[in-house]
Protein backbone atom coordinates (compact mmCIF):
# COMPACT_ATOMS: atom_id res chain seq x y z
CA UNK A 1 0.00 0.00 0.00
CA UNK A 2 1.08 3.26 -0.39
CA UNK A 3 2.13 5.51 2.26
CA UNK A 4 0.41 9.19 2.76
CA UNK A 5 3.63 11.34 1.31
CA UNK A 6 3.31 9.10 -2.06
CA UNK A 7 -0.29 9.57 -2.79
CA UNK A 8 -0.97 11.58 -6.13
CA UNK A 9 -3.28 14.59 -5.84
CA UNK A 10 -5.70 12.64 -7.38
CA UNK A 11 -5.03 9.88 -4.99
CA UNK A 12 -5.42 12.34 -1.84
CA UNK A 13 -8.45 13.76 -2.68
CA UNK A 14 -10.19 10.17 -3.59
CA UNK A 15 -8.75 9.01 -0.11
CA UNK A 16 -10.57 12.31 1.46
CA UNK A 17 -13.75 12.01 -1.00
CA UNK A 18 -13.69 8.32 0.79
CA UNK A 19 -14.07 8.98 4.18
CA UNK A 20 -16.93 11.23 3.87
CA UNK A 21 -18.88 13.54 1.78
CA UNK A 22 -16.82 17.20 0.88
CA UNK A 23 -17.71 20.48 -0.44
CA UNK A 24 -15.65 21.75 -3.43
CA UNK A 25 -14.17 24.38 -1.27
CA UNK A 26 -13.43 22.27 1.56
CA UNK A 27 -11.60 19.75 -0.63
CA UNK A 28 -9.86 22.78 -2.38
CA UNK A 29 -8.30 23.85 0.97
CA UNK A 30 -7.79 20.17 2.05
CA UNK A 31 -5.07 19.57 -0.85
CA UNK A 32 -4.22 23.15 -2.21
CA UNK A 33 -0.76 22.63 -0.30
CA UNK A 34 -0.09 19.30 -2.46
CA UNK A 35 -0.66 21.41 -5.59
CA UNK A 36 2.40 20.98 -7.78
CA UNK A 37 1.32 22.97 -10.66
CA UNK A 38 -0.54 25.88 -10.89
CA UNK A 39 -4.15 24.68 -12.05
CA UNK A 40 -3.64 21.23 -11.27
CA UNK A 41 -6.15 21.00 -8.29
CA UNK A 42 -8.58 23.01 -10.29
CA UNK A 43 -8.35 20.83 -13.24
CA UNK A 44 -8.98 17.86 -10.95
CA UNK A 45 -11.74 18.98 -9.29
CA UNK A 46 -13.55 20.27 -12.77
CA UNK A 47 -12.87 16.46 -13.42
CA UNK A 48 -14.18 15.13 -9.75
CA UNK A 49 -17.19 17.22 -10.19
CA UNK A 50 -18.02 16.61 -13.80
CA UNK A 51 -17.61 12.51 -13.16
CA UNK A 52 -19.91 12.95 -9.85
CA UNK A 53 -17.73 12.18 -7.28
CA UNK A 54 -17.73 15.88 -5.93
CA UNK A 55 -21.12 17.38 -5.24
CA UNK A 56 -22.16 20.29 -3.02
CA UNK A 57 -25.74 19.38 -2.58
CA UNK A 58 -24.69 15.87 -1.63
CA UNK A 59 -22.57 17.46 0.62
CA UNK A 60 -25.15 19.32 2.33
CA UNK A 61 -27.52 16.79 2.54
CA UNK A 62 -25.15 14.45 4.23
CA UNK A 63 -23.92 17.60 7.20
CA UNK A 64 -27.77 18.78 7.82
CA UNK A 65 -28.54 14.57 7.55
CA UNK A 66 -25.75 13.54 10.24
CA UNK A 67 -25.43 16.92 12.36
CA UNK A 68 -29.23 17.75 12.30
CA UNK A 69 -29.81 15.01 14.88
CA UNK A 70 -28.38 16.82 17.39
CA UNK A 71 -28.21 20.34 16.83
CA UNK A 72 -30.63 23.12 15.50
CA UNK A 73 -31.19 24.67 11.85
CA UNK A 74 -28.92 27.69 12.40
CA UNK A 75 -25.65 25.50 13.20
CA UNK A 76 -26.06 23.37 10.98
CA UNK A 77 -25.81 25.86 8.03
CA UNK A 78 -23.15 27.27 9.88
CA UNK A 79 -21.41 24.78 10.03
CA UNK A 80 -22.35 24.65 6.01
CA UNK A 81 -21.27 27.71 5.39
CA UNK A 82 -18.03 26.99 7.15
CA UNK A 83 -17.31 24.20 4.84
CA UNK A 84 -17.82 26.37 1.86
CA UNK A 85 -20.77 24.61 1.01
CA UNK A 86 -23.11 26.76 -2.18
CA UNK A 87 -26.38 29.02 -0.65
CA UNK A 88 -28.86 27.31 -3.07
CA UNK A 89 -27.43 23.71 -1.66
CA UNK A 90 -28.09 25.11 2.26
CA UNK A 91 -31.09 26.68 1.13
CA UNK A 92 -32.47 23.03 -0.40
CA UNK A 93 -30.98 20.47 2.78
CA UNK A 94 -32.65 23.01 5.29
CA UNK A 95 -36.03 22.49 4.67
CA UNK A 96 -36.05 18.88 6.19
CA UNK A 97 -34.26 20.24 8.77
CA UNK A 98 -36.54 22.99 9.45
CA UNK A 99 -39.73 21.05 9.05
CA UNK A 100 -38.34 18.29 12.01
CA UNK A 101 -36.81 21.61 14.18
CA UNK A 102 -39.39 20.92 17.09
CA UNK A 103 -39.61 17.44 17.18
CA UNK A 104 -35.27 17.39 17.21
CA UNK A 105 -35.13 19.64 20.06
CA UNK A 106 -37.86 17.84 22.34
CA UNK A 107 -35.32 14.93 21.88
CA UNK A 108 -32.20 16.51 22.63
CA UNK A 109 -33.67 18.03 25.25
CA UNK A 110 -35.14 14.84 26.86
CA UNK A 111 -31.73 13.33 26.52
CA UNK A 112 -29.82 15.93 28.58
CA UNK A 113 -33.16 17.17 30.73
CA UNK A 114 -35.75 14.87 30.95
CA UNK A 115 -37.85 16.97 33.19
CA UNK A 116 -39.36 20.26 33.47
CA UNK A 117 -37.18 22.91 34.78
CA UNK A 118 -37.49 23.27 38.57
CA UNK A 119 -36.93 27.31 38.65
CA UNK A 120 -35.91 30.36 36.76
CA UNK A 121 -31.94 29.23 36.88
CA UNK A 122 -32.93 25.74 36.00
CA UNK A 123 -35.22 26.71 32.97
CA UNK A 124 -32.05 29.49 31.68
CA UNK A 125 -29.75 26.76 32.10
CA UNK A 126 -32.38 24.77 30.05
CA UNK A 127 -32.50 27.55 27.27
CA UNK A 128 -29.03 28.43 26.98
CA UNK A 129 -28.38 24.71 26.05
CA UNK A 130 -30.59 24.48 23.35
CA UNK A 131 -29.36 28.13 22.13
CA UNK A 132 -25.93 26.50 22.05
CA UNK A 133 -27.17 23.75 19.85
CA UNK A 134 -28.77 26.47 17.16
CA UNK A 135 -32.49 25.96 18.03
CA UNK A 136 -34.33 28.95 17.04
CA UNK A 137 -35.79 30.73 20.42
CA UNK A 138 -39.66 29.72 19.41
CA UNK A 139 -39.01 26.56 19.66
CA UNK A 140 -36.82 26.59 22.58
CA UNK A 141 -39.71 28.23 24.47
CA UNK A 142 -41.70 25.84 22.97
CA UNK A 143 -39.96 22.58 24.49
CA UNK A 144 -38.92 24.07 27.78
CA UNK A 145 -42.08 25.19 28.63
CA UNK A 146 -44.07 21.67 26.94
CA UNK A 147 -45.79 23.22 24.86
CA UNK A 148 -47.30 20.72 22.77
CA UNK A 149 -48.60 22.28 19.68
Amino acid sequence: MFAPQNLSLKGRALKALAGRERSRVELERKLASFEEEPGQLAKLLDDLQAKGFLDDQRAADSLANHRGRKLGTARVVQEMKARGIEAEAIAQSTLQLKATELERAREVWRKKFGEPPADAAERGKQMRFLIARGFSSDIIRRVVAHDEE
